[in-house]
C-alpha cells in the first residue's frame, strides 16, 4: 500500500511523496490548482496497453464495470461492436504540462480550431475526438504541445520540458536485467523492457485514482494504474508482466504459429491465427501484441517481480490482430493511430519516476530505426492555398512551435517531420499545418470574384444532350440497361474485362456494347416494331461512351444511315460512310450490308476517323438471339465522335421564296462511292443549292454490266427572290458537269 503526503518545497512547488515500503519514497511533483488546491500532475485517462481487461456498458466509467479479479489487462476492452471516438482529458492533467489563463471553455475552442473537436465539457473535463491520423493528440502532452504552439501567451512547465527531453535527466541503467528480448517480425519496429524488483502492488494514491476516474478509467491495482497513467501523460501503452510467469525469463516477439491460443485477461480463450503478432515467453504466447495481455502472466496482490513492456508495434498488424480477437482496448485504440516510436523508453522512464523503484537496466531493441526524409514547403504556396497572408517568418514560427526541424531553403522552408507525426509526407500537409496554428478563423471574407457560369450543360455535354434530342425526334426511344452482363452474341469483338467475384454468371462482364442490352430489351417487347437507342459507358477494354441503335420497324441500311448522320448533324459533326477494310468486317452484321461510319473529311487528311459501325444484323446471331432478319444496328464512340464536332452551329435565315427542285438520272459505275457523289454534288451546287438526296437505285433492263442509275432529287432555292427556271437549269447544269468528272452520265 502507498501513503501520500504533500509537502512544500522552498520554491513553493508541492511534492507528493508515495511511500512504497519501509525505505522507498516517489517524489511526485505537483501543481496548485487555481482553486489553490493542491492536485498532482498525474494523469487520468490511463488504459494502456498494460491496464485492465474488461469494459464498462459506458466506457466512460459505470460502476461495477470491471470485475475485481481482472488487474493488469494489456488494454481496456470496449463493449462488443462499440467504437472508440472520444478521450476524456482532465484539464487538471493539461495544466501539469503548461501554465495558461485560458478557461477550459476557451482551452475546447482553442483544441476545436486547431483541429481536435470537442465534443463536450464535462465540470473540468474536456472530451476530445481525435482524427484517426493523429495518434500525437491521444495524450496530454501531446494536446499541451497544441496549445503551446497556438497561444503565445501559454508557458510550457517544467514537465513539458522534461517529456520532450524523453527524461533525458532519468537514468536507463541499473542492475542487470533478468530478461532478454528477441524480435522476430518486422511488425514490431522497437520494444523496451525493464524488470522491477520487491514491488507492492497494492492500492494507488488516492489523486492518481480520481484522475483516472475523471478520465473514465476504474482504478485496479498500483502497478496497472501507474500504466494509464503514463499512457495518459505521454499517449505510450504500457504493460505490466507478473515476471514469475514468464518462462525462461524470455520476451519474444514474433507471430502466432498454427494451433497456438491465449487466455485473455477477460478469461476467453482464443485460437490465434498465424498472422497475429503475440508476445511470447520461451514456451507460448503470454499477450497480444498491442491489444491484451494474457491471463498467466497477469499482475496480483500476490505480484513482487514485475516487467513493464513499452513497445511501438505496426498500426495495421495491431488492427488486424484486434479485429481477429474481437476485443477493443484503449492500447490498440493507440496503436492503430500510430504511437511515437522515440518515446518508447521515455514512457519506461516515466513510470519509474512516479513508481518510485529504480528498477533494472533497460533493455531496448530498436531494429525499425529510420530517418525522416525533409519535406518541402513554399511559403508563397501555403498563402494560396489557405488564402491568407502567412509571412515567411510566421509559417517557420509555427512549424517549429509544432515540434518541427526547420532550414530554410531559398523560396522554401525544409521540414524534417518528428518521430509522433507520421501523417506528414507531402507539401500540403505542412501548408496544413501552418494553417492550423496561424487560424483557420483568420481567414479573411472576401466577394466572390468572377462571372458567373452560364446556366444549363455546356461544352460535351450540351453536344450529347443534343445527340441525344435528335435521336429521339427521329422516333427512337431510349433503353437503360444494366452494365454487367453475360457474354452475347453481340458484343463487340474485344477483350472483356469484370468484376474478380461477379455476383453472379449473369453479371460476370462489364459490357463493350450497347447492342447487347438493346437486343435484350426489345427481345422483351415482341422484338418486331421497335426504334431502340441508348447512350452508356462501354469498356472495349478501356471505358469509352457509346450510342447504339436498333430498328426491327421495318426500316432498311439506309434508313438507319439517314438518322445516324441526322443525328451527327444534330451535334455538329458531319459523318460519311465507308467499306469496311480488307478482312476487318464485323461478325455481328450482315457481310455485304455493313459499313464503318468515320468523320468526313478525315480520309482526305490521311487515315479516316472511323467511330462507328452499323448495318444489318447477320441472320445467324438474328436467329440466336430473337430478332427480325432484317433488324438494323449501329453503334457510335460518342467521345470520339464529339471531340471532332464544331462547337458553334451556324444559321441562316430561312427563305420566303418557293423552292424549285430538279430531278437528275445519273448512270454511273457502281464502284464509284455515294460519299464521293454527295461531295461532288455539295461542291457544284453553290449557294442555291438547299437539299440533295438518293430517290431511287435501278439496275434492271437496260442498265449496263458493272453500273447502276441514281436518281437525284436537288433542291434550289434563292434568299430574297423568287429563283427562276434558267437559274435553276444553271445550277443543275452545273452539278451535272461535276458528276461528269466522276464518269456519270445523264440517262
Amino acid at each position: 500500500m502507498s501513503a501520500l503526503t504533500p509537502t512544500l518545497t522552498s520554491d513553493s512547488a508541492p511534492i507528493v511523496r508515495a511511500t512504497l515500503g519501509p525505505t522507498k519514497t516517489a517524489l511526485i511533483p505537483s501543481f496548485i490548482s487555481l482553486e489553490g488546491k493542491i492536485a498532482p500532475f498525474e494523469n487520468r485517462r490511463s488504459n494502456l496497453a498494460s491496464e485492465r481487461t474488461s469494459v464498462p456498458k459506458n466506457r466512460r466509467g459505470s460502476r461495477n464495470a470491471f470485475p475485481d479479479r481482472r488487474r493488469g489487462a494489456k488494454g481496456l476492452e470496449a463493449p462488443s461492436g462499440s467504437k472508440l471516438l472520444g478521450v476524456k482529458f482532465p484539464v487538471s492533467m493539461l495544466h501539469d504540462f503548461v501554465r495558461t489563463s485560458l478557461s477550459v471553455q476557451e482551452l475546447g475552442d482553442l483544441l476545436t480550431m486547431a483541429g481536435f473537436e470537442l465534443e463536450r465539457i464535462e465540470g473540468e473535463v474536456l472530451d476530445i475526438k481525435v482524427m484517426s491520423n493523429r495518434g500525437d493528440g491521444l495524450s496530454v502532452f501531446g494536446l499541451a504541445r497544441e496549445v503551446l504552439a497556438k497561444d503565445a501567451a501559454s508557458e510550457p512547465t517544467e514537465l513539458y520540458h522534461r517529456a520532450a527531453n524523453r527524461f533525458a535527466d532519468l537514468p536507463t541503467d541499473g542492475p542487470a536485467n533478468p530478461a532478454t528480448v528477441a524480435i522476430e517480425t518486422t511488425d514490431c519496429p522497437r520494444y523496451a523492457c525493464r524488470v522491477y524488483e520487491g514491488v507492492t502492488n497494492g492500492e494507488a494514491p488516492e489523486w492518481i485514482r480520481t484522475r483516472l476516474q475523471d478520465a473514465g478509467m476504474r482504478s485496479i491495482s498500483l502497478l496497472v494504474d501507474l500504466t494509464n497513467y503514463v499512457m495518459l501523460e505521454l499517449g505510450q501503452p504500457l504493460h505490466a508482466f507478473d515476471y514469475e510467469g514468464l518462462a525462461g525469463g524470455r520476451i519474444v516477439v514474433r507471430k502466432a504459429r498454427a494451433g497456438e491460443t491465449l487466455v485473455t485477461l477477460d478469461g476467453k480463450e482464443h485460437a490465434l491465427s498465424t498472422d497475429a503478432m503475440v508476445i511470447c515467453d520461451a514456451e507460448r504466447p503470454v499477450a497480444a501484441a498491442g491489444v491484451m495481455g494474457g491471463e498467466t502472466t497477469e499482475v496480483s496482490a500476490m505480484t513482487t517481480r514485475v516487467l513493464l513492456e513499452s513497445a511501438a508495434f505496426l498500426n495495421t498488424s495491431v488492427r488486424r490482430t484486434r479485429k481477429q480477437l474481437g476485443l477493443n482496448t484503449e492500447a490498440s485504440y493507440r496503436f492503430e493511430r500510430s504511437v511515437d516510436p522515440d518515446g518508447v523508453v521515455a514512457a519506461i522512464l516515466r513510470f519509474t519516476e512516479l513508481l518510485g523503484s529504480e528498477g533494472s537496466a533497460v533493455v531496448d531493441v530498436y531494429p525499425g530505426r529510420t530517418e525522416r526524409a525533409p519535406v518541402a514547403v513554399r511559403p508563397a504556396r501555403a498563402r494560396l492555398l489557405l488564402g491568407m497572408d502567412v509571412t515567411d517568418a510566421e509559417a517557420e514560427t509555427h512549424l517549429r512551435r509544432l515540434g518541427m526541424d526547420v532550414r530554410p531553403d531559398g523560396d522554401r522552408l525544409k521540414v524534417v517531420p518528428p518521430s509522433w507525426r507520421p501523417d506528414i509526407v507531402r507539401e500540403e500537409d505542412l501548408v496544413e499545418e501552418i494553417g492550423r496554428v496561424h487560424g483557420f478563423d483568420r481567414i479573411p471574407e472576401t466577394p466572390v470574384r468572377g462571372t458567373a457560369a452560364m446556366g444549363g450543360p455546356q461544352g460535351e455535354l450540351l453536344l450529347e444532350d443534343r445527340l441525344r434530342e435528335a435521336i429521339v425526334r427521329l422516333g427512337y426511344v431510349q433503353a437503360i440497361s444494366h452494365s454487367l452482363r453475360d457474354r452475347h452474341p453481340l458484343d463487340a469483338p474485344t477483350e472483356r474485362t469484370g468484376p474478380r467475384n461477379p455476383g453472379s454468371p449473369e453479371a460476370a462482364y462489364l459490357r463493350n456494347s450497347m447492342l447487347p442490352g438493346l437486343a435484350e430489351a426489345a427481345a422483351r417487347n415482341g422484338g418486331k416494331d421497335l426504334r431502340l437507342f441508348e447512350i452508356g459507358r462501354a469498356f472495349a477494354p478501356t471505358e469509352e461512351k457509346t450510342v447504339g441503335f436498333l430498328a426491327t420497324d421495318g426500316s432498311g441500311f439506309y434508313d438507319l444511315k439517314g438518322d445516324v448522320l441526322a443525328a451527327a448533324a444534330a451535334a455538329g459533326v458531319a459523318l460519311a460512310v465507308g467499306a469496311h477494310p480488307e478482312g476487318a468486317s464485323d461478325a455481328r452484321f450482315h457481310p455485304g450490308r455493313s459499313a464503318t461510319l468515320f468523320v468526313a473529311g478525315s480520309a482526305f487528311e490521311g487515315e479516316p476517323l472511323v467511330v462507328g459501325e452499323m448495318g444489318q444484323i447477320h441472320p445467324a446471331v438474328a436467329e440466336a438471339i430473337g430478332l427480325p432478319e432484317g433488324a438494323v444496328l449501329a453503334e457510335l464512340r460518342v467521345e470520339e465522335l464529339l471531340a471532332a464536332a464544331s462547337p458553334e452551329r451556324r444559321l441562316k435565315p430561312v427563305s420566303r421564296n418557293p423552292a424549285n427542285p430538279r430531278d437528275v438520272a445519273l448512270l454511273i459505275d457502281r464502284s464509284v462511292p455515294y460519299a464521293a457523289i454527295e461531295r461532288a454534288i455539295a461542291a457544284s451546287g453553290g449557294d442555291l443549292l438547299e437539299r440533295q438526296g438518293l430517290v431511287e437505285v435501278y439496275t434492271g433492263a437496260g442498265i449496263p454490266e458493272g453500273k447502276h442509275s441514281l436518281t437525284l432529287r436537288l433542291t434550289f432555292r434563292k434568299q430574297g427572290g423568287n429563283l427562276t427556271d434558267e437559274e435553276a437549269n444553271q445550277a443543275r447544269d452545273a452539278v451535272v458537269a461535276a458528276l461528269a468528272k466522276l464518269g456519270g452520265t445523264m440517262r
